[in-house]
This record gives C-alpha cells, sequence and structure tokens, in this order.
C-alpha cells in the first residue's frame, strides 16, 4: 500500500512505528538525561519568595546587606488548668533559660517577659541562624524544652517559633505529597484499568506520565538557574503531568484501538491516529502552553516559575505521545490488550458503541438546542454568580492547620503575647556613619506605632543594623491579621505618614517597609492588577491560534465563550464552597473567609488550558466527520457520543488527580484541588456534552464559515486510502 507522506506527527509516528526500540530506547535516555542533568545542578529557590512591588524592595535591601533576621524560638510557660502559680513558673523560666544557654545552636536568652495580665511567661532564644537554616537545630531545643516540661508537670511548657512551626509543616506536607503521589499513581491505574479493561493498556499512559513528570522536573531545576523556583513547583508539575500524560496517551490510544478494531494493520492504526488524535494533541499541547503565558503578565517570580514548571511539563508529555507513544503501540501491538482483567474486558468490549448514556444526555441539545442552551448558560451563570464577591488573601500563620501542635502553642502565644503576631518591616538604607541616628529615628517609630490602635502597644522593637552598619531594620507589631481591611490601615498609615515622619531630616538613601503583613497587601495587589491583563492575553492568542487551526473564527469564538464561561462557573463554585462553613465538616477544612491570592490567575490559564484539551479533541473529530460529508447535526451526535468515551475517562483521571490534593493538610492545596476537580467535571459534563452540542446544532454550517483570507486547498488523501485525516 502507497502511504500519502503526511504531516509531521504523522511522519514522526511512521518512524517511530517502524523503529519501536529505537525510539523507546531515545526516549529513556532523554529522560535520564533530564533527570541526571537536574540533579547534577540542583534547583535554585528563591529568597524572596512570594514579595512583589515594596516588599521586594524591601526584602532585597536585607538580603544585599546580609540582614538576616536569626531566628527566635519563643518558650511559653502557661498553667495547664486554673491560674498561673507565678513562683512555679519562674522556676521553670529559669530551668528552660539553664538549658538553653548551654547549646551552641542558642547565641542568646532573654530574660522572662512577663504577660499584661498575668497568666503566661515568656522566654525567647536567638538561634545561630535564620529560620530557614536553623530548621535542622530545632529538635535540640525542643528536647530542653521537653526536660523542662518533664521537670514541673503543673505547667504547660511549650515552644515556638517561625524554624520550630517550619519544621512541624514542612514534616506536615511531605507526607501529605508523599501520600498525593502514592495514591494518585493507583487510581489512576485503576480507572485506565476500568477504560481499556487490560494492565499494559492501562500502564501505557501511567508509565508515560510519569516519565514526563521526571524529565520535567529535571528541566525545571535546569530552568531555576535563569527563574528562581516556587517550593510548590514539583507538585505543580505532578499534579499537572498526571493529567495531561495521561489524557494525550489515552486520546492517541483510544483512536488506534478504534482503528485497529477496523482491520486495519498496526502500522495504518498508528498513522491515522498520528493524524487525527495525535494532531489534535499537539494542538491541544499549544493551547495549554499559550494558556500558561498568561502567567508572565504578573511580576512575582512565583507565578513566572509555574509557569516554565506547567509548560515543560506539557512540552514533555506532548513530545513522548508523538514520539515513543507510536512506537510502544507498533511494539506491542495485540499484546497491549494483555493481560486481561475478565470482567472488565468484557464490558470494556461491549461499551465499543455508543450506549445508551450518552445518547441520552445529548437528546435534549438534538431535539431542543436553543432552550438547552439557554437553561444551561442560565446555569451556569447562577453558579458563577458569587464569583463577583471572591475576596482575596495570602495565608498565613492563622491559616495553617490546627491539628498541628506547634499551631495550638502558637495560638496560645499570640493570646498572651499580641505582639507576636503580624508584623511590619522597616528597612532604611543610609551611610554607616548615619547608622546611630538612624537607629534612634526607628526606635522613636516604634514608640510612635506602640501609641496607635493599628499596632500593638506592647511591641518591644529593637533596631538591627547590618555588619557594614548601612542597613538598619526594625520590626513593628500590628493589632490585626494580615489581609485584613484594617492591617491594611496599618500598612498605608506606615508607608504614607509615620515613616516619612519618623525619617525626616535623616540622611537616608532609601527606605522600604516589608514583612508578612505588606507581602499580603503587595501580592493581592500585583495578582490583581495582573488578572485582566493576563485573561486578555490568554484569549486573544488562544482565539488567533484557533483561528489559524481550524480556520474557522466562529468555532474559535465559541472556545473561548465556553471556556471562558466554564472558568467563571469554577470560580463561582470556588467561593461558595471556600468563602463559607457550610462545607468545613466534609472537606476538612477551617474558612478563613477569602480564597488564596494566587489562585484565580493560576487557576484560569490552567483550567483554560486543559479545557482545550476536550474542546479541540472534540470538535476535530466533528470537524472530521463533517469533511467526510455528515451534516452538522448528525456529525455533532456522531462526534460527542464517539468520543465520549475517551473524555469521560480522561475527565474522570483528572477528576481523581485534582481531588486528591483536596486531601491535603494546607488550605490553598484543598482550593487547589477541589476548584480544578470541579471545574473538570463542570466541563467534560455541562459543557462538552450540553452547551457545546447544542450551540453547534445551533449555528449549523455557519460552524464552518472560512474567511476568503484564511482558505487553503484542501488536502486531498492518496489513492487506496479510505480514510480523511481531519486537518486539525
Amino acid at each position: 500500500m502507497t502511504r500519502e507522506r503526511g504531516g509531521v506527527t504523522v511522519r514522526i509516528a511512521r518512524w517511530s512505528a517502524t523503529h519501536p526500540w529505537w525510539a523507546v530506547c531515545a526516549w529513556v535516555l532523554f529522560v535520564a538525561l533530564c533527570v541526571g542533568a537536574g540533579a547534577a545542578v540542583g534547583t535554585r529557590t528563591s529568597d524572596t519568595g512570594l514579595a512583589t512591588g515594596e516588599t521586594l524592595r524591601a526584602a532585597e535591601i536585607e538580603d544585599g546587606a546580609e540582614l538576616t533576621a536569626p531566628a527566635v524560638e519563643n518558650v511559653l510557660i502557661t498553667a495547664r488548668s486554673g491560674a498561673l502559680d507565678k513562683a512555679s513558673a519562674q522556676r521553670a523560666a529559669a530551668d528552660v533559660t539553664a538549658r538553653l544557654e548551654k547549646l551552641p545552636q542558642v547565641t542568646e536568652v532573654a530574660a522572662a517577659v512577663a504577660a499584661r495580665d498575668g497568666s503566661a511567661l515568656l522566654v525567647q532564644a536567638t538561634m545561630a541562624g535564620s529560620a530557614d537554616d536553623a530548621g535542622a537545630d530545632v529538635p535540640r531545643l525542643l528536647d530542653a524544652t521537653d526536660a523542662t516540661a518533664a521537670a514541673f508537670p503543673a505547667l504547660r511548657v511549650e515552644e515556638v517559633g517561625d524554624a520550630s512551626m517550619s519544621a512541624a509543616l514542612d514534616s506536615r506536607l511531605d507526607g501529605d505529597f508523599r501520600k498525593a503521589e502514592l495514591v494518585s499513581i493507583p487510581v489512576t491505574l485503576a480507572i485506565l484499568l476500568v477504560a481499556f479493561g487490560a494492565l499494559l493498556a492501562a500502564g501505557v499512559p501511567v508509565l508515560l506520565a510519569l516519565s514526563s513528570v521526571g524529565a520535567a522536573i529535571g528541566l525545571s531545576a535546569l530552568a531555576s538557574q535563569l527563574v528562581p523556583a516556587t517550593d510548590v513547583l514539583d507538585s505543580v508539575i505532578l499534579l499537572i503531568g498526571m493529567a495531561v500524560g495521561v489524557d494525550y496517551s489515552l486520546f492517541y490510544l483510544r483512536r488506534d484501538r478504534e482503528e485497529r478494531a477496523l482491520g486495519r494493520d498496526r502500522i495504518d492504526a498508528v498513522e491515522i491516529a498520528a493524524a487525527t488524535s495525535g494532531h489534535a494533541v499537539v494542538v491541544s499541547g499549544l493551547a495549554v502552553s499559550v494558556a500558561m503565558c498568561g502567567m508572565f503578565v504578573s511580576d512575582s517570580s512565583t507565578f513566572h516559575s509555574l509557569a516554565i514548571g506547567a509548560i515543560l511539563v506539557v512540552a514533555v508529555a506532548v513530545l513522548g505521545s508523538v514520539t515513543v507513544l507510536p512506537a510502544l503501540l507498533a511494539g506491542l501491538g495485540s499484546r497491549l490488550e494483555r493481560p486481561r482483567v475478565p470482567l472488565i474486558w468484557r464490558l470494556t468490549t461491549r461499551r465499543q458503541g455508543e450506549g445508551r448514556f450518552w445518547p441520552a444526555v445529548l437528546r435534549p441539545a438534538l431535539r431542543r438546542p436553543a432552550a438547552t442552551l439557554a437553561l444551561s448558560v442560565v446555569a451556569l451563570l447562577a453558579l458563577a454568580a458569587p464569583a463577583t464577591g471572591m475576596k482575596l488573601k495570602l495565608l498565613d500563620d492563622s491559616d495553617l492547620p490546627r491539628s498541628l501542635p506547634v499551631m495550638q502553642s502558637y495560638d496560645r502565644l499570640t493570646a498572651a503575647f499580641p505582639g507576636t503576631g503580624s508584623s511590619l518591616r522597616v528597612v532604611v538604607r543610609a551611610p554607616a556613619a548615619e547608622a546611630a541616628e538612624v537607629g534612634r529615628a526607628l526606635t522613636a517609630l516604634a514608640e510612635d506605632t506602640a501609641g496607635q490602635q493599628l499596632f500593638t502597644r506592647d511591641a518591644t522593637a529593637r533596631p538591627r543594623t547590618s555588619a557594614d552598619r548601612t542597613v538598619t531594620t526594625i520590626d513593628l507589631g500590628v493589632a490585626h491579621r494580615a489581609g485584613t481591611a484594617d492591617a491594611k490601615r496599618a500598612l498605608d498609615l506606615l508607608r504614607e505618614r509615620l515613616l516619612p515622619q519618623a525619617l525626616k531630616g535623616a540622611p537616608v538613601t532609601e527606605h522600604a517597609v516589608g514583612g508578612p503583613v505588606a507581602l499580603t497587601a503587595d501580592f493581592t495587589d500585583d495578582a490583581t492588577n495582573a488578572m485582566p491583563w493576563a485573561i486578555g492575553f490568554v484569549l486573544l492568542l488562544t482565539l488567533v491560534m484557533l483561528i489559524a487551526i481550524f480556520r474557522s473564527p466562529v468555532i474559535a469564538l465559541t472556545a473561548i465563550v465556553l471556556n471562558t464561561l466554564s472558568a467563571s462557573a469554577s470560580y463561582g463554585l470556588l467561593t461558595l464552597v471556600f468563602q463559607h462553613h457550610w462545607a468545613e465538616g466534609a472537606l476538612g477544612f477551617h474558612s478563613n473567609g477569602a480564597i488564596v491570592t494566587w489562585l484565580p490567575l493560576f487557576l484560569f490559564v490552567v483550567l483554560f488550558g486543559l479545557s482545550m484539551d476536550y474542546h479541540i479533541f472534540v470538535v476535530s473529530r466533528i470537524q472530521e466527520l463533517v469533511r467526510q460529508g455528515l451534516p452538522t447535526t448528525q456529525a455533532v451526535a456522531r462526534g460527542i457520543t464517539g468520543s465520549a468515551g475517551t473524555v469521560t475517562s480522561a475527565a474522570v483521571v483528572m477528576v481523581a488527580v485534582f481531588a486528591i490534593f483536596a486531601t491535603l493538610s494546607t488550605l490553598d492545596m484543598k482550593q487547589l484541588g477541589v476548584g480544578l476537580a470541579a471545574a473538570i467535571l463542570l466541563d467534560a459534563t455541562v459543557i462538552r456534552a450540553v452547551v457545546l452540542p447544542s450551540a453547534m446544532i445551533l449555528l449549523g454550517r455557519a460552524n464552518w464559515w472560512t474567511p476568503r483570507l484564511l482558505t487553503r486547498p484542501e488536502t486531498t488523501p492518496a489513492a487506496g486510502r479510505d480514510h480523511k485525516p481531519t486537518l486539525v
């Protein structure tokens, strides 16, 4: 049989199918090189984290002067019940002080301070390194605290500080992510086993997804040398990599299986799958990558890091789908259907037809498209309505899981000593000769803010000066949680009036205000300002790309509208669940009345990109049938029911993987998991099976209108081929 030359994906697939083991070896070598290179250079993380704007400037001034605040651990002494026995508490304070002073990790132990109401004593130990560096030394201090607690059983003696809280949280998160990784793989494999009924067919997508994730993590380590990585980058790569890696393999594998069921030989089946599903995978990967580029609109390096990681894992998954996957399909051949799970295999072979479920779901759209479209759009808009009241907030210490004993200690600490909660950090750069004058000005500022209602009155702030005496900082306690309107007013008051007045006349080169309260305010402003630009960027580039691919402005505009509707509905659902208290018991969280600041922008670009997976796959099948001569209504019905099994399996995998992240301990991961899982579920069901067919049937032939500017000659298949690959 004479084969047409075909597109790039077909030529790559043909080579891989005819040289399967060379292709497999090349892929293994590629993954090994990526992982090895990443391990060799290591991952560079950002020292400034989420900082943007003035907060970033403050952090850079501090880092430039190598003025890193030492870690301070607080030992809180309270009564287990009743009033505090002050004499016993003083003896306990002396005991723990003596134990801490013997530790080489501790540079200074301050005298015990009593709470205003006499309910607690506080002993502060300053460590040799910063909170980031002192984590390994925390167990030694905890041992000393525990020894004092054992010696005074009537008292509650507990330790809490940035280093101990970070160590406890890191331990919990490491366990969470290991659980997510261990659970997601067998869950994905089980879903695919139900979809295919054969172990090898189910294992191939999982294997390709895992290898793509490993290669992308290695490549992201290389990229981090240019753009520092955020802490959650590997988790995001795993999340997106498992989703798209399995999806792309599933699309390709399903089409190959269909063609072989029609009697094609394995090379023909691979070529047809490459010309149809393979090309759709490439287009989908391009669409996802374009959407991820929307995060570059923000000034935050966190968004830049997430965008690079997501683009890398999508690109690697696409590369694997068009290179090694055809090789595996051709190399394994009929063995791909082994070993079979008897009952499930029989069920999957029976489901090869259209079945009854999806035709029943489509029936309203086919019979009454206008009414179905109107009702479904109104329902989705109603679901999106709560998003108009969305509030944003970065997570802080008050949002961490209270199941951690150290966070329960933190709550008792901040209740007894309010100055140990939210804070602002003033950073001043001046000539070294003026360090004493700057220090006096900042001390006066601390006294002034202690008398302000928005700041804590019992703050015991002391200036710190760098070794070269050019940079001086001071921390000022704030009476309100970061992210609240009162905390923002305290920040504005300090930046606009109190600090300029305190430094008036002082020979200051530069000054800035940072700290947790400022970080939340500045990052929220950056994310809020970037959001409309990012949305516009993604919509415009996606529109141009879809017009170029489908050569139909109507199809492109429909995709834009439907995906925007899907993302809006997911925003509304996220707001409805997490800004209120009704779902706390079911999902195991405590609402802080807001959505984590970075999530809306990240969620939009991810959902918009992943939604294109289904849209491109389904519409390309419909277009393929139209080019074969079917009327639009029949093409829509056959295209959606024919692809429903693949879309459903892919959606179930995505929803399952994302839902696992909703079981993690931290509020941001819960919001991310629920938001993605709910949005994909809506997109694969309501959007693709109800809204899309209704809209396409109403538009009819207008779907395929092509302006003269975009018209190009049709590709004519060579003689002897009885299929017309879609031009997507």
